[in-house]
């Protein structure tokens, strides 16, 4: 790209071009900030958990802009926030000079394109949790914060907890002697249902919001993610409960088990090899959350095994070891026995990122110009072992058979004995919504 070429032309042309549009840097003026100055945020994506952030942000920072692919509701929290600006296209958003960061809410299959035109906009960013929907978008997301210094924080808000920390503080520091295994969550793999076509809401620009996906007609069970199942729940726009959830449960796994620039070593399946995802659910609306079948197993650095069943439900970790097992979840953690974590460590060989407010960290670090406690490469790679997951269990899909030891490359980032795993690394896209082969 031309260094003459401006920001608005680039933010104009970002996804419509493609990746012919990230041929070279975009140069822009360094950040002149200073550590008392007040941040001054955008919001990209304010439905139910992005119209929260943007309101808790706007405490202590200056909202400016909030852009939605649903204009009234991105009207709405405006007012709400005393933002003066408002935009269906979020590039507009990022033409402001006066922004100084982004809270990226939006569905997961959007958060990669959002991150790096945010990263090439020199905004920092705070994106929710899973960082992105594909292993590939989240190497391409940490290659443009890296590229353009930007303080990128994952909503993974578990690491800024005292009892989370304080547990993988015992696992890391040796209370359980040698690590044996891990459990976690069984969590739902996404699916692909089909509801009946309904009126598009006013204001609503449906194809955007599909992102690189192939729009579905438009149903309120998918928009919105409310309801159960939603568009949390199904493939096309999301992981599932695996990539949802376990974004927070495997996040505390890769923490005790310190592989946050790493991850497992092997990936395999038991069990009955997962179902074709063509079922539809019992009714919208309805309970039906994905298929959680087959097993999922995974081996880490060091002989330590992660099983996906039998652990503590949703947001957490067991930790098993020669001296017993240390449980971390969100908000407590606990040991059997007792007296493995009665006393305080004293003199730990390992200290961990101590945050003890997840949005006041990210502020901080803004000022600092400092990686935060869930920086983008955390994010990556927790969201890794949770695409790992999934992609286990639809290549089994493929090959009719469980039991095959997927092994993976964690530095490399592939597969190298499944051709069948690799072709999961990412997803399709559409035409105008390519994910840039250079940031």
């Amino acid at each position: 790209m031309s260094a003459k070429k401006t920001r608005r032309d680039f933010l104009r042309t970002g996804v419509a071009t493609g990746a012919a549009a990230f041929a070279g840097p975009y140069l822009l003026p360094a950040r002149a900030r200073g550590a008392n100055d007040r941040i001054v945020l955008g919001g990209i994506g304010v439905g139910n958990m992005g119209s929260r952030l943007v309101r808790r942000f706007s405490r202590s920072c200056g909202i400016a802009a909030i852009a939605d692919v649903y204009l009234p509701r991105a009207g709405q929290v405006a007012e709400s926030v005393g933002a003066k600006h408002v935009y269906q296209d979020y590039r507009k958003l990022l033409e402001h000079d006066d922004i100084d960061a982004v809270i990226v809410a939006t569905p997961h299959g959007w958060h990669a394109l959002n991150c790096i035109h945010a990263a090439q906009s020199e905004k920092d960013i705070y994106c929710e949790k899973p960082l992105t929907y594909s292993i590939l978008e989240g190497r391409r997301v940490v290659e443009a914060v890296r590229k353009y210094k930007c303080v990128l924080q994952t909503g993974s808000q578990q690491r800024s907890g005292r009892n989370e920390y304080t547990g993988c503080m015992y696992v890391r520091n040796g209370a359980l002697g040698k690590l044996t295994r891990v459990f976690a969550s069984n969590y739902h793999s996404p699916m692909e249902p089909k509801w009946p076509e309904e009126e598009i809401p006013e204001g609503l620009d449906w194809d955007a919001w599909c992102g690189p996906a192939e729009p579905p007609p438009y149903n309120f069970v998918i928009w919105d993610n409310r309801s159960n199942p939603s568009w949390v729940s199904i493939r096309p726009f999301s992981g599932g409960e695996v990539a949802d959830w376990g974004s927070h449960g495997l996040d505390m796994a890769q923490w005790g088990l310190g592989t946050d620039d790493s991850g497992p070593e092997e990936i395999w399946t038991e069990g009955e090899p997962f179902p074709p995802l063509d079922s539809t659910p019992e009714a919208p609306g309805g309970r039906h959350r994905g298929v959680n079948s087959p097993r999922v197993f995974m081996k880490f650095p060091g002989d330590v095994v992660m099983e996906l069943a039998g652990g503590p439900r949703n947001s957490g970790g067991r930790f098993v070891g020669e001296k017993g097992s240390i449980t971390v979840i969100r908000g407590r953690f606990s040991s059997d026995p007792a007296e493995l974590t009665a006393e305080p460590l004293k003199d730990p060989e390992v200290e961990l990122y101590r945050s003890t407010n997840h949005h006041g960290d990210w502020l901080n670090c803004i000022k600092e110009r400092r990686d935060p406690v869930a920086h983008a490469e955390v994010g990556h790679r927790s969201a890794t072992v949770c695409h790992l997951m999934n992609i286990a269990r639809w290549v089994s899909e493929l090959t009719g058979e469980t039991g095959q030891r997927l092994r993976w490359d964690a530095q490399e980032e592939r597969f190298t004995n499944s051709p069948e795993g690799n072709r999961f690394l990412d997803r399709p896209r559409r035409k105008g919504y390519e994910l840039p082969e250079q940031v």
